[in-house]
């Protein structure tokens, strides 16, 4: 797997100040993507056991609330082992950090298909808290909306959804309802 970034403070992609890893390579390519260039899967830097213990490191600053997965697609297939590895070690070392990812897949499809015909899937998610799901949409473009980019994406708290066999948000009510209200206008 190679990487793009790595941010070591980012405050778009999560809750607080976050380190982010940006992975490079993502089959969706979504028109109007804002990573395009790091479509291909040899684009940046390999990532290394070393990337994981630098990645580490920053996250052991108090002030660094959690990591988040973004790309290119963490869930790609060809991702799945080495993000998977550096959960775990995540998990850890500062198991009080929030971990988010950001996939163009949706929830269903992960656990539908994704979970049963995909070794690392299950357990890489078993140790995030919150999915932002979906592909990006240019059609449904809303900056107002929190950390995500369209308005058919959700941000998913894991646990709670898992527990409860519904989607859960992980985000406000008022969020929640942004995505309701635009999703029976645009059948979503």
């Amino acid at each position: 797997m190679n990487y793009a970034l790595i941010k070591e403070m980012d405050v778009a992609d999560g809750p607080g100040i976050r380190t982010s890893l940006f992975v490079s390579g993502c089959k969706h390519k979504c028109k109007g993507c804002f990573n395009e260039d790091i479509w291909e899967f040899d684009t940046g830097k390999e990532f290394t056991y070393d990337t994981i213990e630098y990645i580490v490191k920053l996250l052991k600053r108090d002030y660094i609330k959690g990591l988040t997965l973004l790309g290119g697609e963490p869930l790609d297939p060809d991702n799945q082992e080495w993000v998977y590895k550096l959960v775990v070690r995540v998990r850890e070392e500062v198991p009080n950090k929030t971990i988010w990812c950001y996939t163009g897949y949706t929830y269903e499809f992960v656990i539908g298909y994704m979970y049963k015909k995909l070794p690392y899937t299950k357990k890489l998610l078993d140790l995030v808290d919150v999915l932002v799901d979906g592909k990006f949409i240019q059609d449904l473009l809303d900056l107002k909306l929190q950390f995500r980019g369209s308005a058919n994406q959700r941000v998913i708290d894991l646990r709670k959804t898992e527990k409860e066999h519904k989607i859960i948000w992980a985000l406000s009510k008022e969020e929640e309802a942004k995505y309701r209200k635009r999703k029976q206008t645009n059948n979503i």
